[in-house]
């Protein structure tokens, strides 16, 4: 069958409201997209229908107190707790960085693609990832590039809600974010880890900061194999050391070198239909670009893209357009000026 027949069928069963029948194209749809190299799409409605199907054993009338009442206060809860939950198509081919951090990058996807080996040594497998590194310099990236070879669903933690200024609140929500990520065997990704894991004598913090470190310390410690925290920071040094020792990996996050910018306009122009006008001229302003982040290199340099189109007119354009370097200079020197770089 085709994409549209399965679809036919799922309204058709839909529409009778004949679940036995409607789960089992579901699931054969799941399969389908699999097979066909949709994984995203599979790996998002085998979530739903998880979902679904547990929503389903505890939507009969519950005790308060009993097991299934706390389950559905939690899911309630936990809504607020995420972001965002995402599947990602990114790949180690979109990532420049350094040989090391790539190295690292490769090693850690490569346990979870060969976990099975692995447990079958009783070897164990590293789940638990600190990204540190400057802003801007690959780190968010690097937590899709492994979702995304990984083919799991990533949740990313809304920290503003994780926070809270009720004692023990913050351990609580940590607890339930951990609980569902281990259910549903996927990636929890925390940016701005620092303020979750602050060395525990660091500030005046009356004892709730010790109380967040123990717990995330005592959740890392029950978090099953297949599911993976990743933990980005800008400032590591502030984390407490007993959790950095925690961690099964560190990946440390630099400012890009000369032949790291190179690659990193290479990649974004490549299939873009775009080319420099003058490539000495943007040799030169690629050495400008040291001191700024990937982010911001790429940015001025799509900006650049974007003013080099509008400068010609419709009847201009053609399939190969030209990049003018003189604009992506000065956007650049703007860049650098804005955050005080020399």
């Amino acid at each position: 069958m085709s994409q549209f027949d399965y679809i036919k069928e799922i309204a058709k069963y839909g529409l009778e409201n004949d679940q036995d029948r409607l789960l089992t194209v579901l699931n054969e749809l799941v399969e389908y997209s699999k097979k066909t190299k949709k994984v995203n799409f599979a790996i998002q409605l085998q979530s739903i229908l998880k979902e679904s199907m547990r929503q389903q054993s505890v939507n009969n009338l519950t005790k308060v107190g009993s097991d299934s009442y706390y389950q559905r206060v939690d899911d309630r809860d936990i809504q607020e707790l995420i972001l965002e939950k995402i599947t990602s198509d990114y790949s180690l081919e979109n990532i420049v960085a350094e040989d090391k951090v790539m190295n690292d990058l490769k090693h850690f996807i490569e346990e979870h693609d060969r976990i099975e080996l692995l447990q079958r040594f009783n070897l164990p497998v590293a789940n638990k990832l600190l990204l540190h590194g400057p802003s801007g310099c690959g780190k968010t990236l690097a937590s899709y590039v492994i979702a995304g070879e990984l083919k799991k669903m990533m949740v990313v933690v809304n920290l503003g809600a994780i926070v809270s200024s009720k004692l023990g609140e913050t351990s609580k929500n940590l607890s339930k974010i951990f609980r569902k990520a281990a259910l549903e065997d996927c990636i929890i990704f925390i940016d701005e880890f620092d303020s979750l894991g602050k060395v525990r004598d660091y500030s005046q913090d009356h004892g709730e900061m010790k109380r967040v470190v123990n717990t995330i310390l005592q959740l890392f410690d029950y978090l099953p194999q297949s599911s993976i925290v990743i933990a980005a920071t800008n400032q590591k040094e502030m984390l407490d050391t007993a959790l950095t020792r925690r961690f099964d990996n560190i990946i440390g996050f630099s400012l890009p070198t000369i032949s790291q910018i190179r690659n990193l306009v290479e990649l974004t122009l490549s299939k873009s239909g775009f080319i420099f006008s003058n490539k000495k001229e943007a040799a030169k302003v690629m050495s400008q670009c040291i001191g700024l982040s990937y982010y911001s290199i790429q940015k001025t340099l799509l900006t650049a893209l974007k003013r080099s189109l509008f400068q010609q007119s419709d009847n201009e354009i053609k399939v190969i357009t030209k990049i003018n370097s003189h604009i992506w200079k000065n956007l650049v020197i703007a860049e650098k000026k804005s955050l005080e770089i020399s």
